[in-house]
Order: structure tokens, then C-alpha cells, then sequence
């Protein structure tokens, strides 16, 4: 078994984890979330879709991790814990209406002495249902409940320089898909083609490294759609004069590196000419105020001061911490840059900055991933800061 990372760093997130514990008072901390799952224990598996567990006692040393019977030599082979500390539940427990997961876990927690005590568990995201807590609380009757749900994501708010280094990989993917999507961007071609070639080129990586499914698929609203940013593709053909937003994720050992941009097929509009140059400059603004002691706040300020002197508003947040992720989304849930936040930047804390703006009928998006360094902030990525013309195009592709 090959983990990702050093066992000492396992160790690190998990004394950070029980200290965290001990401030709120929580004994058991029941994990459910796949992302804190893989970052205190290694696993690492599609196996999210049905009820698995890893159990953190605050005087133990290892955590448990409890899961379907099936996906228990998953655990044993991705994760540092013990062999024994894997404990399995029959099938007839999956997707039953007599069964439940979390009878089984109950009954674990009882038997092991755990039963009464202050239990944590995340109970706001999208793998922790109200049947599970119910029946969590059906079968720990003496246990004192507390909500943990954003626990152990603020552990991970700020990287370790290896998880650093797996974003640089994870940017050099994203570069990479970014560069062929657009290529293969021309009037004709069919957008599903496009959403393929970003698929193949993510997931195939580069010489050195391979890379892995992202938590969101490709975004790729276009023409009237652009004003849309969660639309996926389609099997419609591009069609010139219109704009397509891509917004795609480099992942490399789960952990995420987005990018956003905005391509004219053919010589851009007025719109995109006129607004394109207000976004470049907030961006800019913004990466060159990013720095350890600012506030998130204080960015979208900056952001906000930057685009009203142009006459435009956002409504939305400008961005969010981002890094080891899941499915549905690659974004931590933790600090976000907007208006109030008072998270304090620290060195090594990685955020998807996207001043995208959305009309009523068009809009656009260029995104960048960046790191808080010692002194200041640093891209991930190194694909062109711009708004991205296909112009002087026929038909086959061909660039004149």
C-alpha cells in the first residue's frame, strides 16, 4: 500500500481534529463526508452512494472506519488504520425499508463502550440523510448529539506543502484540458464533442502523472446560455458569433485545481469587449491584495470598488476555498470571498477566485485558483489571462 501521504501527516490532521473535538466538547465524531473521510484516513473509493463511516474517539489512537462489506478491502487497501479497525455490514443493509446503516453503527458504538457519550456528526451535506440521524438517535439513546458538520473541513482550510504540490499537478491537467477544449472549439463541431475531448485530456493527465474524475463535471453554457454558469453541454453544434463559457478541474489525488474562461466563436461582441477588460482588472486587483492578515471580506471589497467604477455589480460570492473534494462539488464549504467573511488568510490557504458576471441573456466567466503565499498570492495555472477569440475559422476547423 502506497498512501498519498506520509503517515506523520495523518497523525497531524488528526491531533488537529481532536483538538478541535475537546473545544466543542465532542467525544465520538461520526464522519460521513467522503472528502474528510479520505483526508484523515486515505480512503479513496466510489463507494459514497451508500452509507459508510469513519468514527473518531477523541481517547483512541485509530480511527474505525465502517462501511458496506463489500467496500471494506477498499479500506484496508487505501487507508493507514489497522485491519481490525475495519468493520463491515451485510448487504441486506443496503437500500433496505427494514434495514438501516445506521442501526448497524449504533449497535458498534454500544458494544464498544461509545454509546454514551458526546457524539459529533456533520449533519448539513449531501451524504448524511435525516433517516441516518434518526436512526442514529434511535439506536444511541444516551448519547448527546452535536452538530459537527464543518469540523474537520477547517482543518483542511490550509494545505501542507504536499497537498500544494498536488495542486501544481492538478493545475498542469487543468492547462492542459483547457488548452484542447478550446481548440476543438470551431462552428459545427458539437458541444458534447468539446465536453469529450476536456474529459479525455483530464482524466488522461500528463506524461508524468495520470489524472482523476473531478468532483463537478464540465460546465459549458453557450450562446443566450451563458448567462446560465451551472449548465453542463449539449449535442447542439457551435454556432459562430456565439459565446461558450468553460469551466473545467484538474484533479490529481482528489485534490482540485478549477479554471474558468470565456471563448468568442469569431470576432467577440461589444458586450464581451467592453467587459472583458473590467474583469481582467478585478482580478488582477484582487491576487495583488491577497495576502496572509487580509480578510476575504477585504477581497471582495476590492473586487466590488474595482468593477462599480465601471458601473457594474456581482451578486453572487466572488470565490471559495477549494482543494481535496468529492462529488457534487470541489469547493471546501469553509471561507468564502465575499461580503462579511472574516476568514484571515494564511499562507498556504488555496481559493477558486471566479468574478464571473451574468446578464440577462450572456455573460462571462475567467476564473483562477490560487495560493496564499508568505508575502502575497500565486496562480496555480498558467493558461492565458484573457478573454479567448476563435476567429478567421471555416467550417473543417482549419485556422486561417
Amino acid at each position: 500500500m502506497v498512501l498519498p501521504f506520509d503517515i506523520l501527516e495523518y497523525h497531524h490532521r488528526l491531533k488537529q481534529t481532536k483538538e478541535r473535538m475537546a473545544d466543542k466538547g465532542i467525544e465520538v465524531l461520526l464522519i460521513t463526508d467522503p472528502a474528510n473521510m479520505n483526508y484523515l484516513s486515505g480512503y479513496d473509493a466510489w463507494s459514497f452512494y451508500v452509507h459508510q463511516m469513519l468514527v473518531i474517539i477523541i481517547d483512541e489512537p485509530q480511527p474505525l472506519w465502517i462501511g458496506r462489506y463489500q467496500d471494506a478491502n477498499g479500506a484496508r487497501a487505501t487507508t493507514w488504520i489497522y485491519d481490525e479497525n475495519v468493520i463491515a455490514y451485510p448487504d441486506y443493509f443496503v437500500h433496505s425499508d427494514t434495514y438501516h446503516p445506521m442501526d448497524f453503527i449504533g449497535e458498534i458504538l454500544t458494544q464498544i463502550g461509545q454509546g454514551n457519550r458526546s457524539v459529533g456528526v456533520e449533519m448539513d451535506h449531501y451524504y448524511f440523510t435525516g433517516m441516518a440521524l434518526e436512526r442514529l438517535k434511535k439506536g444511541l439513546p444516551n448519547a448527546t448529539f452535536k452538530d459537527a458538520t464543518l469540523l474537520v473541513n477547517y482543518v483542511r482550510i490550509v494545505k501542507s506543502d504536499q497537498e500544494i504540490e498536488y495542486m501544481r499537478r492538478a493545475a498542469q491537467i487543468a492547462d492542459l484540458a483547457m488548452t484542447k477544449g478550446v481548440e476543438s472549439i470551431y462552428p459545427g463541431v458539437r458541444e458534447c464533442d468539446t465536453a469529450a475531448e476536456i474529459y479525455y485530456h483530464m482524466v488522461k493527465g500528463t506524461p508524468d502523472y495520470g489524472g482523476e474524475y473531478p468532483a463537478i463535471v464540465p460546465l459549458l453554457p453557450t450562446g443566450d446560455h451563458t448567462s446560465i454558469p451551472h449548465l453542463t453541454w449539449t449535442d447542439r453544434p457551435f454556432v459562430e458569433g456565439n459565446a461558450v463559457i468553460i469551466e473545467l478541474a484538474g484533479c490529481y489525488k482528489r485534490y482540485h485545481v478549477p479554471l474558468a474562461r470565456t471563448v468568442s466563436i469569431g470576432p467577440a461582441n461589444d458586450k464581451l469587449k467592453q467587459v472583458a477588460p473590467v474583469v481582467l482588472e478585478g482580478i488582477q486587483n484582487v491576487l495583488d491584495t491577497a495576502k496572509p492578515g487580509v480578510t476575504c471580506g477585504e477581497l471582495e471589497e476590492v473586487w466590488r470598488k474595482s468593477i462599480l467604477k465601471h458601473g457594474y455589480e456581482k451578486e453572487a460570492r466572488l470565490g471559495y476555498s477549494v482543494g481535496l473534494n468529492y462529488p457534487p462539488d470541489w469547493g471546501e464549504h469553509t471561507a468564502s470571498i465575499r461580503k462579511g467573511d472574516r476568514t484571515v488568510l494564511e499562507p498556504n490557504m488555496t481559493f477558486h477566485l471566479i468574478p464571473a458576471l451574468w446578464f440577462d441573456t450572456d455573460g462571462i466567466e475567467i476564473s483562477e485558483t490560487f495560493r496564499v503565499t508568505d508575502t502575497g498570492s500565486e496562480r496555480f495555472t498558467t493558461y492565458p489571462q484573457e478573454l479567448i477569440v476563435r476567429d478567421h475559422m471555416d467550417l473543417s476547423g482549419q485556422i486561417s
